[in-house]
């Protein structure tokens, strides 16, 4: 992506987007695409979504909607609301744009966009991975990449370890 965009800017509908990889394949860029929920934004988040960055030229980070995050993990989640979650990703350098998908899975999405490389943290194996997803990338000539997570760092043990200090003993 060339010069500063404001965090706004990155937020893109698919079209707005399609236009955008278009012009970024012309100039000779590689497009990474990673996904997820991105509940309460963290360091782990963070250090994920620079390693996906140097994967490639340009990262784009396709984020679950509400609704299909509580599909994906129940009626309590998400946490942050969908606009805000996809404005703080669009905060970060690293990021180039954000879209915004509600199926439980972003493989329709992925193969309109036909990313380079597909980025996906190292809680998962290329077996455990979406396996219809595996196959569009292995389809499409691009690669898979499995990043380490950050041990310790998870919207899950954020919001164990809040529960616990104001509901657990000596809580008031």
């Amino acid at each position: 992506m060339s010069g500063k965009q404001r965090s706004e800017e990155k937020i893109v509908t698919e079209e707005q987007l399609k236009r955008r990889l278009q012009r970024e394949r012309r100039a000779g860029r590689l497009i990474v695409w990673t996904n997820g929920v991105f509940d309460i934004l963290h360091a782990g988040h963070v250090t994920y979504l620079e390693r996906a960055a140097a994967l490639g030229d340009v990262l784009v980070v396709g984020l679950n909607t509400d609704a299909s995050v509580q599909l994906n993990k129940g009626p309590l989640r998400p946490i942050v609301p969908e606009r805000e979650r996809a404005r703080l990703l669009a905060a970060l350098a690293c990021v180039d744009y954000v879209i915004l998908y509600g199926d439980q899975s972003p493989v329709e999405l992925i193969g309109r966009l036909k990313p380079d490389i597909y980025a996906k943290g190292g809680d998962y194996t290329v077996e455990t991975i979406n396996q219809p997803e595996r196959r569009l990338m292995e389809g499409l000539g691009g690669r898979i990449e499995l990043l380490p997570g950050v041990p310790g760092l998870s919207t899950t043990h954020i919001i164990e370890r809040i529960l616990k200090a104001y509901t657990g003993p000596g809580a008031e």
